[in-house]
């Protein structure tokens, strides 16, 4: 098997810069925070959203996607038109190494691994897997993909690395000159979704609202997924095995969650004692975020 099959395909888009139609919805579905680009998997608008005290979380602030591999990506028209300044990479050192950021013009790169302390979670480990895809099944049935992910987000929340990481995209967003922000990881589904959640609770969106965007990547990431699957399948493994990695759960959000009640005992203490945030950074950040 071709060994760039690991490496998530870019799913098919519209008309460069309108809404993704959303799979399996109405005819005419649309999702508003789909910003549909041919060189970017997975490119999202966090803005839109209602907040708290009749706010709106602001378009044009923060942006997460899958990995930024495509050379097109430095002069691609959609991505030009959102002004990037600052990208985040949310991934580890070998992951960057292997396939290094590709860069909007004008955008600055900076990287915050999230995962530096355990680079063999699933979220950094899942193409070393698939490379022996006639040992992998074995593997899976012993890593507890659905457990291993449980445990990921846990992470996210407490090790040195996650909250060092979150606290500098959060900083990032709040420097005026450093947006607008575009954050990413490999599918731009766990790390990235973390962060988006980390920045709707910030910016006042409800649990609905935060669980709504965290789910929202799912069809996305089912369609760059889909031939690694089938290539999985036809070597004589379980497809089903692989899909814990290459989804995200609301099981997996909720670890996440109660580890910042566990830990922190609010989601405020997360942001001051987690992430070490200022009350006047977590204020500077929830007005740049909403208006």
């Amino acid at each position: 098997m071709n060994d760039d099959v690991t490496l998530p395909p870019h799913p098919p888009t519209t008309v460069t810069g309108e809404p993704a139609p959303v799979p399996g919805g109405p005819a005419g579905t649309v999702d508003p925070h789909v910003v549909a680009s041919d060189a970017l998997a997975n490119l999202r608008d966090i803005g839109g959203r209602a907040a708290a005290g009749g706010r709106t979380v602001r378009r044009g602030v923060a942006y997460r996607s899958a990995e930024l591999r495509a050379p097109a990506i430095a002069d691609d028209p959609t991505i030009a038109r959102l002004g990037v300044r600052t990208v985040v990479d949310l991934r580890t050192d070998a992951e960057r190494t292997a396939l290094p950021d590709v860069l909007p013009a004008g955008a600055r790169g900076l990287h915050a691994d999230v995962l530096a302390l355990t680079p063999q979670a699933p979220a950094a480990d899942l193409t070393e897997i698939l490379r022996h895809p006639q040992e992998a099944e074995a593997v899976l049935v012993e890593l507890d993909p659905s457990a291993q992910m449980r445990r990921t987000y846990v992470d996210l929340v407490v090790g040195d690395a996650g909250r060092a990481g979150y606290a500098a995209l959060l900083r990032e967003i709040v420097d005026a000159d450093s947006a607008p922000v575009l954050y990413h990881c490999t599918a731009g589904k766990d790390r990235t979704g973390w962060a988006t959640t980390v920045l709707l609770l910030a910016a006042g969106v409800d649990e609905a609202g935060v669980r709504e965007e965290y789910l929202a990547v799912n069809p996305t990431v089912h369609a760059m997924y889909a031939p690694l699957l089938r290539q999985f399948a036809a070597v004589g493994g379980d497809p089903g095995l692989l899909v814990p990695l290459l989804e995200v759960r609301e099981e997996y959000l909720d670890a996440a969650l109660g580890a910042v009640d566990q830990h922190f005992g609010s989601f405020d203490a997360y942001l001051t004692d987690g992430l070490g945030l200022t009350r006047l950074e977590i204020a500077t950040l929830t007005d740049t975020l909403t208006s």
